[in-house]
């Protein structure tokens, strides 16, 4: 695997691979479709790749869940389902990323079993605290800035995000609100990584803007 992600017990996300992680949404594929917008994002070079979909009957998501992970895996990146155990399964994704008010670490361990990857919402160090003590394999902190993605979002300040990345050993990608503009607010976090939406899937030329985004997040992460 490119990114060496796979552990010896379950798969473990190494800091690489949280580099560049890509979020679907739908709203934005309206010239070509989601699974085109995709294409262009792993062309452009995303190290993770999560399908998040709302609205979608079970068979439609399972459908487009199974065509996205074999994209996924051209390119040897982790592919995670938001929220829904039930597709990640069906499909066998490599995981799931869940949050604070969907079911416990502990709960969706059992279910997926020890190969499969983890991935948890935080929002302050005793969520990330809970969640490292419950078995997730990495982080996603937010929102770091204001996003129209979740309205609903509380804003996690910098000196927080600092902290929770002190306080855990397992990788941390943040979440919410960044652009390429934004992304140097982020030095000197110790992040590993961000997590991108609008980003990428509202970009005019996806495959060129996440080429660009790649480099300024790993330029943030050396300085």
């Amino acid at each position: 695997m490119k990114h060496g992600w796979k552990g010896v017990i379950r798969l473990r996300v190494e800091a690489e691979t949280m580099t560049l992680y890509a979020v679907t949404d739908r709203a934005w594929a309206k010239e070509v479709t989601l699974m085109e917008q995709v294409k262009q994002a792993l062309k452009g070079g995303i190290t993770f790749l999560q399908l998040r979909e709302k609205k979608l009957s079970e068979g439609e998501f399972i459908k487009e869940a199974r065509e996205m992970k074999k994209l996924a895996a051209q390119y040897q990146i982790p592919f995670v389902i938001n929220d829904n155990i039930k597709v990640a399964l069906e499909v066998d994704a490599d995981g799931v990323h869940i949050g604070q008010d969907d079911m416990s670490v502990e709960e969706a361990r059992k279910l997926l079993g020890e190969d499969k990857i983890i991935g948890v919402s935080a929002h302050n160090v005793k969520e990330a605290l809970k969640a490292q003590k419950g078995g997730a394999d990495y982080l996603g902190v937010g929102a770091v800035c204001a996003t129209s993605t979740k309205k609903d979002a509380n804003v996690v300040s910098k000196e927080e995000i600092k902290k929770i990345k002190e306080a855990v050993d397992i990788p941390i990608v943040a979440i919410g609100g960044i652009k390429k503009d934004n992304i140097d607010a982020l030095t000197g976090t110790g992040i590993d990584g961000v997590a991108v939406v609008s980003a990428i899937f509202g970009a005019k030329d996806i495959t060129k803007d996440t080429k660009e985004l790649l480099k300024t997040v790993k330029k943030m992460k050396q300085e």
